[in-house]
């Protein structure tokens, strides 16, 4: 992958871990340590994750790398989510929305990336 081109997915992940940031203080700020913690840790590893295909060595390891970005994203909206069933923690806005979004992207990447020929099963 070019390092000298924007990349949307990663842009996106850093707009959204920003934004889960913010989020989290206000849960924090609340008292909701467990919750807060667990919600720093999922949004943050999801962009240092995104970030790591950019220096793959394969396709598959790219492949690899993209899932685990996905996966850690769609953790950070499983606690979102327990957020928003809570009526001690504030509303989460669009973040859950966000994270749907980006995972669209990833996962369209993943199987693009699937259906080139140069990957050996």
């Amino acid at each position: 992958m070019r390092n000298d081109m924007t990349n949307i997915v990663i842009n996106k992940t850093g707009d959204l871990v920003l934004a889960s940031i913010n989020f989290i203080e206000r849960v924090y700020n609340l008292n909701r340590f467990k919750l807060s913690n667990q919600l720093y840790a999922f949004s943050i590893s999801s962009g240092a994750n995104d970030s790591e295909p950019k220096n793959v060595e394969s396709k598959i390891d790219f492949i690899i790398k993209m899932k685990i970005a996905s996966t850690e994203t769609y953790e950070t909206d499983y606690w979102l989510r327990l957020c928003s069933s809570s009526v001690y923690v504030p509303p989460i806005c669009k973040l859950s929305q966000d994270i749907l979004e980006t995972n669209k992207i990833s996962t369209k990447i993943i199987s693009s990336s699937k259906n080139i020929k140069t990957i050996v099963n």
